[in-house]
């Protein structure tokens, strides 16, 4: 009997604790390992919401000032410069008051050359950021003035100078030939003016004002061309012209809405005339829309409806009521903002509401004053908002409404965007107009991001998981080790080169052996089939010869003899059965749009990126099947496919779906490659010749040219949330069924 001295008692107890020791620093690594990549995950997912949180906040209107105004006539026009510091008043004689927003402190003021014994009949203000004004006289003349402001900065210090400008000059300019008073004017500005007048015989006179530069480089002179024409529309309310100048709506009092085409004022033609209103309502007020696409219809019966024009089935464009909003019943103005579908009402209770047109709803409703409101101005920022009540007291308020047009039904639902003949899912975040306005609907991303993941898993899961099976299960050994580590070495692969393949080599040879294309889809499988068989029809002799498991690499010659006669006689099936031009004969024929790069293309490109993925994991769980239940079912007499079918899949199945699960993750979240083979397009088409737009694609691209902070920026974040909280439901649900499987089938 052997005994243990002390020596090695101390070395057995030292080696003892050193395990303990490292099996413990194990444990709290994982742990630490486990709960950072949980805490990770929170913390993106909070960030997400902390920039999305935002575009839910609740608009509000706050108070900043309150204070008389001292004037001698009435006031018909209030408007602020885009800091919303200085603030200009012109009432009916023509006296212009610039004041202090903050405190009504008199800055300036001025009086406008308006004759003694004319008065100003009517006002008439241009798109807001021009801060043009025409003033329609009683003598049938019109002045247009333009309120201007100078910043500068004397000492580091801001300074804010107003100013009147006259852009057509200080002289009168004849509107109505007869001397007859302009009750109600209009006036649009860009690269000319245009102006007209409503006198209550009918006539309804047009001034157009066109710049004529001079060869000397100065600044040249104006020139004029006038014309007129007689309206039946009785007690006109408003006269709004596009700023292309192309269009003039006149409105009624009675409901009545005639639209002119001044495209050629030697020729004014009456396109179409409605009844925006009902019999027994009175048109309140009307207004364009930033645009001026749009024309809001207010009524005395607390309605306003929004108009524009629309194409029927002919393509002839007619103006058509879209939507509605309800507004208090004593509505006195409504008022535009400078750069967005908003617009504020001002009713006579003293209260001011706000709406979003697009959105279709409303944001704000604040009582402003004690008294009616008879003048409503907001600020070019949408900031602020300048009332004026019928005490002659004025009312300055601060407004925080920083997304207006974001709302549940624009993000995920059909809307009527102007322009377009019908409600549509549309994603457009930017354009080249000024007075573009955004389109943020998610669903045409997320139906591209579904659609790309659907086609790329059809085209992978079954050659991965069919090439899984077949490499552990019934491939030779030595085969396996070749092929397992060529395929998994596929998922090095960057995706920016495969979308690169994609973009310019697949989608061409697609396109140009479309046929040949659909053709291997059919042939190859036939091709495959009749090699088993006739294989099976050898003799055994010959069959022996080849080793078990090697049988695959003597069909790789026929694959790739199919797949070059496919695409070899692809021509002539095309000139055969669809007239020479496939992606014609679709679309002209069925109907069916052919984009180049299109789903068919993402599909086969994204589905070999994702392949590698599924066929490793499966592959592995396939071939971890413990080899005492294969060889029991064959000993009791199974065939070697009732065993895969009944004991090998089914043990592996929990592997399988991991498998499927991680490719269709790895698809959801794919980006360069749906980037580079589709056409990027956010369409709601489930065609396959038709391309889609990604939710990861769609952020990559324009997240780099969103501004901080504005809407669309948050709306990207919104689109990463979506995405997120996608992929935690899908997986989520797939680990449940995962473990319902490994429960059901790891006692077999």
């Amino acid at each position: 009997m052997s005994e243990t001295t002390p020596n090695e008692g101390y070395g057995a107890s030292a080696h003892l604790r050193m395990r303990l020791f490292k099996d413990r620093l194990a444990r709290y690594a994982v742990a630490i390992g486990g709960n950072s990549v949980i805490v990770a995950i929170l913390l993106i997912f909070f960030y997400l919401l902390y920039v999305v949180l935002p575009l839910g906040d609740a608009p509000e209107m706050n108070p900043e000032a309150s204070y008389q105004l001292a004037v001698n006539a009435p006031v018909e026009y209030l408007a602020m410069e885009e800091q919303a510091e200085i603030g200009v008043v012109i009432d009916r004689l023509g006296a212009v008051r610039f004041l202090s927003t903050s405190d009504g402190q008199l800055i300036g003021e001025e009086q406008l050359p308006v004759p003694g014994g004319v008065t100003v009949d009517s006002f008439s203000a241009a798109r807001p950021n021009t801060g043009i004004v025409a003033l329609g006289l009683s003598n049938g003349q019109v002045l247009v003035v333009q309120h201007r402001y100078k910043v500068s900065f004397p000492n580091d210090v801001r300074v804010i100078t107003p100013s009147i400008h006259y852009p057509l000059g200080k002289e009168l300019l004849t509107l109505n030939m007869a001397g007859l008073p302009l009750l109600r004017i209009g006036i649009q500005e860009e690269e000319g003016y245009t102006l007209t007048g409503w006198s209550e015989d009918g006539t309804l006179s047009v001034l157009r004002a066109e710049l004529q530069e001079s060869l000397l480089g100065d600044e040249g002179s104006f020139e004029f061309e006038s014309a007129s024409t007689f309206t039946t529309v009785n007690s006109v309310r408003s006269l709004l012209i596009d700023p292309a100048q192309r269009n003039l709506y006149v409105v009624g009092e009675a409901g009545e809405l005639a639209w002119y085409d001044l495209s050629d004022l030697s020729d004014i033609q009456l396109r179409e005339q409605v009844a925006v209103a009902a019999a027994d309502v009175q048109v309140v007020d009307a207004e364009l829309l930033t645009g001026g696409s749009s024309i809001m219809i207010a009524g005395n019966n607390g309605v306003i409806s929004q108009w524009f024009s629309v194409r029927d089935d002919e393509g002839v464009r007619h103006l058509r009521e879209i939507r509605n909003f309800s507004a208090p019943v004593d509505l006195v103005s409504l008022v535009p903002e400078f750069s967005r579908k908003a617009f504020l009402v001002a009713a006579g209770d003293g209260s001011v509401s706000v709406y979003h047109a697009t959105a279709d709803q409303q944001l704000m409703h604040e009582a402003i004053a004690d008294a009616g409101i008879s003048r409503l101005a907001v600020s070019p920022r949408a900031n602020a908002l300048w009332a004026l009540d019928k005490n002659n007291r004025l009312h300055f308020w601060n407004i925080h409404n920083e997304h207006p047009e974001i709302s549940w039904k624009a993000l995920w639902t059909k809307v009527w965007y102007e322009g377009y003949d019908k409600p549509e899912y549309i994603w457009q975040s930017s354009a080249a107009d000024n007075d573009f306005e955004p389109k943020f609907s998610l669903t045409p991303l997320t139906f591209g991001t579904l659609k790309a993941a659907f086609y790329a898993m059809l085209f992978a899961i079954p050659l991965a998981i069919l090439g899984a099976i077949f490499t552990a299960y019934f491939m030779a050994p030595k085969m396996r080790q070749v092929v397992k580590p060529s395929i998994e070495i596929m998922e090095a692969l960057p995706t920016v080169i495969l979308g690169f393949l994609a973009g310019l080599w697949l989608a061409p040879l697609v396109e140009s052996h479309l046929p040949g294309i659909f053709a291997l889809f059919i042939i190859l499988p036939v091709v495959v089939l009749v090699f088993a068989y006739l294989w099976h029809l050898l003799p055994v002799q010959f069959r022996s010869r080849v080793p078990d498991g090697w049988e695959a690499a003597l069909l790789i010659p026929g694959i790739v003899l199919t797949v070059w006669a496919a695409l070899s006689v692809s021509p002539l099936l095309e000139l055969w059965f669809f007239n020479g031009d496939m992606p014609g004969w679709l679309e002209n024929e069925l109907g069916v749009g052919f984009d180049q790069r299109n789903s068919l293309v993402v599909g086969m490109a994204m589905g070999f990126a994702v392949i590698p993925t599924i066929f490793s994991i499966a592959e592995d769980a396939i071939f971890s099947v413990p080899k005492h239940l294969t060889n029991g079912s064959l000993a009791l007499g199974a065939t070697p496919w009732q065993t895969l079918v009944r004991v090998v899949l089914l043990t592996a199945s929990p592997g399988i779906f991991s498998a499927i699960m991680m490719g269709v993750g790895r698809a959801v979240g794919e980006t360069m490659i749906v980037l580079m083979a589709t056409g990027n397009t956010p369409v709601m088409d489930l065609s396959i010749f038709q391309g889609m737009r990604t939710l990861s694609a769609n952020i990559a691209v324009e997240m780099p040219e969103s501004e901080v902070d504005s809407t669309h920026y948050r709306v990207l974040f919104l689109a990463a949330l979506v995405l997120f909280i996608f992929t935690f439901l899908f997986n989520t649900g797939a680990e449940l069924i995962r473990q319902r499987l490994r429960g059901k089938y790891s006692s077999l």
